[in-house]
């Protein structure tokens, strides 16, 4: 036991305290009568370890690690996923310190009601809050989406958000992992269910079609998801982004002139082929319009504007993964280059177009 307790960093009486509540049991005696951990108990002690830092209960973690619906793989990728989450929080809080810092070097001294908001617990509420002020539904997004859902009557979305892009007209249940997420959904939306993609709590062929809307980015493992919506749906309605044409780095002139850094986090993701095999499907391009009314990364395309706009920047995960100091030179980049007029003498072919092709996909299977 003593050697469990130095390569797990804890003390033997935590293993003590595990046994006699019976969330980690050792499986064996040694001849001189002591504790004995078998693999299965070190995976398990290590997941009770992961959800403990992560600041979870003891309550809680006995009904995760004991969920019959999570295998370890299914326990790895959920740790990941609140990993993720946790990684987003900070840097998010790290926007915010600089964000203040820079405020006071200016003498200026936000109010007490704004630096609670800042700093404390409600910090991720307040970045998502911007999330349905500026993420709403294009209609001309939608009506692809919907048309590829065909005569499917019962639907599952998965990453769903506060719901937008769910069909009115047919009988919608929602996955949403974010409990930020979930609370913004609208009176009257869909049944949402707490899970994730890649370990949906439904039976093979539970639903007609599944569909997933700009989410998959968010996903720890996003072919497991993808064939997890195949598994529970006849037919599968993904949106997303392909990052694997060539030149795809130039294609939007905000990632190929003022962050480069996007790149970085599209590291290691699916090609096209992958996520299209993964459901056994083909990819549509979809044209993003000019006045799209989805304020999602690429929408303002010809309103260079929109991207000063600090609202804006918060509903769209990017600027936060980034980080705060590319973030702040981006924008300081563009709206100087909007101002002498630059920006225009870069990208006076975009002018007249109606509608651009900028790498969003509609994987339909």
């Amino acid at each position: 036991m003593g050697r469990v307790a130095e390569l797990a960093g804890v003390s033997v009486r935590t293993l003590h305290h595990y046994d006699e509540i019976g969330l980690v049991r050792p499986s064996a005696r040694t001849a001189a009568g002591y504790r004995a951990y078998l693999a299965d108990d070190v995976e398990r002690l290590r997941e009770v370890l992961a959800y403990r830092r992560l600041g979870f209960g003891l309550r809680e973690i006995a009904d995760l690690v004991d969920d019959p619906a999570a295998d370890a793989v299914g326990h790895l990728h959920r740790l990941r996923g609140l990993l993720l989450e946790q990684r987003d929080r900070a840097a998010a809080m790290v926007t915010a310190i600089d964000r203040e810092l820079e405020a006071r070097a200016m003498g200026i001294r936000t109010t007490p009601e704004d630096q609670l908001k800042v700093f404390g617990a409600q910090l991720y509420e307040v970045i998502g809050s911007a999330y349905p002020a500026t993420r709403r539904t294009e209609s001309r997004i939608a009506e692809r989406i919907w048309a590829a859902l065909g005569d499917a009557r019962t639907v599952l979305n998965v990453g769903a958000g506060t719901g937008s892009y769910e069909p009115p007209d047919r009988d919608v249940t929602a996955v949403e992992p974010s409990a930020v997420m979930r609370a913004q959904r609208p009176d009257g939306a869909a049944p949402c269910v707490a899970a994730s993609a890649e370990s949906l709590p439904f039976e093979d062929r539970s639903f007609d079609a599944a569909m997933a809307v700009s989410t998959v980015h968010h996903w720890p493992d996003p072919v497991a998801g993808l064939r997890e919506m195949r598994r529970v749906a006849r037919r599968v309605v993904v949106f997303t982004y392909d990052a694997s044409t060539t030149g795809w780095r130039d294609r939007f002139w905000l990632t190929r002139d003022y962050l480069p850094e996007f790149a970085d986090l599209l590291a290691g993701w699916p090609s096209l082929t992958d996520m299209t095999r993964a459901i056994g499907g083909r990819a549509e391009p979809v044209l993003v319009p000019w006045d799209c009314t989805d304020g999602f990364f690429e929408a303002h395309w010809r309103r260079p504007e929109a991207y000063l706009d600090e609202q804006v920047r918060r509903a769209v995960s990017v600027w936060t993964r980034v980080g705060p100091r590319a973030e702040r030179r981006a924008v300081e980049r563009l709206r100087a280059d909007l101002a002498s007029g630059r920006w225009a003498e870069r990208n006076r072919d975009l002018l007249d177009l109606d509608a651009a092709e900028l790498g969003l996909r509609l994987l339909i299977a």
